[in-house]
């Protein structure tokens, strides 16, 4: 029999009741810590909407849990922030009215299915950064002018002379640029509605020393001053735009500050993985956890779990691997990790784990557990259970 005991969290103790009859690999998430966090988001965005980010969610019951039944739209939300435009438009279809893609694409398929449906054109808004993208829309769509909304991607990193703190992403930066990027875009046809600015050197990194809080701060009066030129240079060669969007879980405070803002972004902060457990700006509830099950004791102070491998993206390193949580005291092993099929777990509480017992996790990063799952225990507060598919669930890989 499984020893339940203490666990470390109410939240996984309604997670680990609830699914006592459920054979582990399972993903289960708390609707109420989900909630709380939903409305904590909104907290922290002092008024300013904020629009989700599908690529950390994944799974279409969560978005109507933050958007409201028909995605429409509920509280401080609004829209949905799209990584793939085949996601966008099965969303569409679907009932999402506000879609924002969130990077450029190349899908040409799906380029030509967006240009011949006037209410998809009307429901999604693309994401381009380059005269290329430009040509390759409308090569895809077959014409020469395509009314399709734009919004584009400006380059929020911090130049610091020759140092570039920040991820790769627009070639877009100064305001001279942008706008005339957006009047070349204009004069093809594109309606440009809006511009967007991720500071990924600030939502995306822990406050783990002084020297990264002073980065921090230097980059959002940077990027304040920088946004609010480029904005009204846009704005005096295509007119007043409908999004200026910009932040992420890690920097909603930083960035809804600002008035020139019109919608923040956030998405990890429902579930809070674990590379959210050192900000400094919020508490992190975890709402989302997996569970594997014991299959092996190769040594009375190992126990070996079935599967778990479900290292997250980004640098490779010990930040991204999955994180033990209960029972307590129980970390995996230097020389094996997480793994593809069994994952050996040490510690304290592993000589008490036995054949079936389980071992509950918590993931690196937020969405990207979903494509581990095709299915999530949604548990209430009183314990009641609901299964619902992810995207993969839903036959749905979008990359």
């Amino acid at each position: 029999m499984e020893k339940i005991g203490r666990t470390v969290t109410p939240t996984l103790d309604r997670l680990i009741a609830s699914t006592t009859e459920v054979d582990p690999p399972l993903a289960a998430l708390d609707l109420t810590t989900l909630r709380a966090n939903a409305a904590d988001l909104v907290l922290r965005a002092g008024g300013t909407p904020v629009r989700v980010a599908s690529k950390s969610v994944r799974c279409r019951a969560v978005l109507q849990v933050a958007l409201g039944e028909k995605l429409t739209g509920a509280g401080g939300f609004r829209g949905i922030m799209a990584y793939s435009l085949r996601e966008a438009i099965w969303l569409a279809r679907r009932g999402a009215d506000d879609i924002l893609m969130g990077y450029p694409t190349v899908d040409r398929g799906a380029l030509a299915e967006l240009a011949a449906d006037p209410e998809l054109l009307n429901r999604i808004t693309l994401m381009v950064d380059s005269d290329d993208h430009l040509d390759f829309v409308l090569a895809a769509a077959g014409t020469t002018s395509l009314r399709a909304r734009l919004c584009i991607d400006v380059d929020a990193s911090l130049r610091l002379g020759p140092l570039h703190i920040g991820v790769r992403r627009s070639p877009l930066r100064e305001p001279s640029t942008v706008a005339a990027f957006a009047k070349r875009a204009a004069g093809r046809g594109f309606a440009v509605v809006g511009v967007m600015f991720y500071e990924a050197q600030i939502a995306g990194l822990p406050d783990s020393s002084p020297p990264i809080g002073w980065m921090k701060r230097a980059s959002a009066n940077e990027l304040a001053t920088r946004r609010d030129a480029v904005v009204n240079a846009v704005q005096s060669e295509v007119g007043v735009l409908e999004i200026v969007n910009s932040g992420g879980t890690g920097s909603l405070e930083v960035s809804s500050a600002d008035p020139v803002v019109t919608e923040v972004t956030a998405g990890s902060g429902l579930y809070v993985p674990t590379l959210f457990d050192r900000y400094r700006a919020f508490r992190p509830h975890p709402s989302l956890y997996f569970a594997l099950s014991a299959v092996r004791r190769p040594t009375p102070g190992i126990a070996t779990l079935f599967g778990g491998g479900y290292i997250a993206s980004g640098p490779a390193g010990g930040s991204r691997v999955p994180k033990p949580v209960w029972p307590p005291r129980l970390k995996l092993l230097r020389n094996e990790g997480a793994g593809e099929v069994q994952t050996p777990v040490t510690g304290k509480a592993a000589a008490d784990l036995g054949i079936g017992d389980r071992v509950w996790f918590r993931h690196a990063k937020a969405g990207e557990l979903c494509e581990r799952f095709t299915e999530v225990h949604l548990v209430e507060s009183d314990g009641s259970r609901t299964v619902v598919p992810t995207y993969r669930g839903e036959g749905q890989c979008f990359g």
